[in-house]
């Protein structure tokens, strides 16, 4: 028996020769460059990946990306690569979506597409805006923003991406920032290995309608003290001299604790990527939005106990031509009450 080797792919590869055209100092220029240098180190053929995209500035991404890709219309990228997927459960589908093409109109799909577990890759870009219709204000906009479309300040209650995800079920969650260059490519190679649905929540900066959204966690002073980087395995610590960490308390809460005077890491919480319940990575997934707490990135959960959806469907295919025959549609459309028109 002989094996054939797979070709070695460069980052250049990936790359195609049409013009990448955002705006100079993007954040999608970022997840780009990091996805264009993972896919070479996933051991998959090119013609085996297939992007998929919906409307929006990061829906552009299978134009710049040199395999297989669809571009779909606002809200129903999930839909699309679910058909995909669930046809050719061999192909490696990776969706980049945004914010607002995901958490609004597409919402729905987005939610049935996690819960059904369907192998499929998540990207989503959450610059907290609309940018490609100009500065709305998005599901993930904060309370009383004020943008083109809330002159005097959003009413609304942001969707939490994580939260979102968490409570469909998905069995991979996890959080990378665009320009962690480090920490999103090893992000992306986890959520790559998972077998399920990886969902990938990436906090991206749009300089022209919402520069700055995300300073808090990304200036060099702020990263420190403001971010928290999930380990599996590992305590909770953070703070420019990780000198702080998380606790849980005797109510099931959780807590910032200051170490030294006789809290060490060893009262700390100790992350558990593949804790069962969800209420676990829910619960973290709040964090950020408590006075005094950090924001949280890196894996929250990676439950591998479910079965994929493209592998049930195509299973019971599979049972039922095994037990009734391939089939043939030109009988099926024609059995039954018919009708001619004339």
């Amino acid at each position: 028996m002989t094996t054939t080797a797979l070709p070695v792919l460069t980052k250049k590869d990936f790359q195609t020769d049409q013009e990448v055209r955002w705006c100079p100092g993007c954040g999608d220029y970022a997840i780009l460059s990091a996805v264009q240098a993972v896919f070479p180190e996933l051991g998959i053929k090119r013609e085996n990946f297939v992007v998929v995209s919906g409307i929006g500035c990061s829906s552009r991404f299978p134009y710049y990306m040199n395999t297989f890709g669809f571009h779909t219309i606002h809200g129903r990228a999930p839909a699309v690569a679910t058909g995909i997927k669930t046809t050719r459960p061999d192909l490696e589908v990776w969706l980049a979506t945004g914010d607002g093409d995901a958490l609004a109109i597409g919402g729905n799909h987005t939610i049935h597409m996690l819960r059904r577990n369907v192998g499929i890759k998540v990207l989503l870009f959450n610059n907290r805006i609309y940018g490609l219709t100009k500065g709305q204000y998005s599901p993930t906009s904060e309370f009383q923003k004020v943008t083109k479309s809330t002159p005097f300040g959003s009413p609304d209650r942001p969707f939490n991406p994580i939260s979102l995800a968490v409570g469909a079920e998905a069995t991979f969650v996890a959080r990378s920032v665009d320009v962690f260059q480090g920490h999103l490519k090893d992000t992306l190679k986890a959520a790559a290995a998972h077998k399920g649905s990886a969902f990938v929540e990436i906090l991206q900066n749009c300089n022209i309608f919402n520069d700055g959204a995300w300073f808090g966690v990304t200036e060099k002073e702020a990263r420190s003290e403001n971010v928290l980087q999930l380990e599996h395995g590992k305590p909770m610590v953070f703070g420019k001299n990780r000198e702080k960490g998380i606790r849980r308390t005797a109510d099931g809460d959780i807590e910032v604790v200051q170490l030294g005077n006789g809290v060490s890491e060893a009262d700390l919480m100790v992350h558990d990527i593949h804790h069962p319940r969800p209420y676990y990575a829910f619960q973290l997934s709040h964090m950020e939005q408590r006075e005094g707490f950090p924001t949280p990135i890196g894996v929250f959960r990676a439950w591998g106990h479910l079965p994929n959806f493209e592998t049930v469907i195509n299973d019971q295919i599979d049972a039922v031509i095994a037990k009734k025959g391939p089939g043939d549609l030109r009988k099926l459309l024609q059995s039954g009450d018919t009708w001619t028109v004339k």
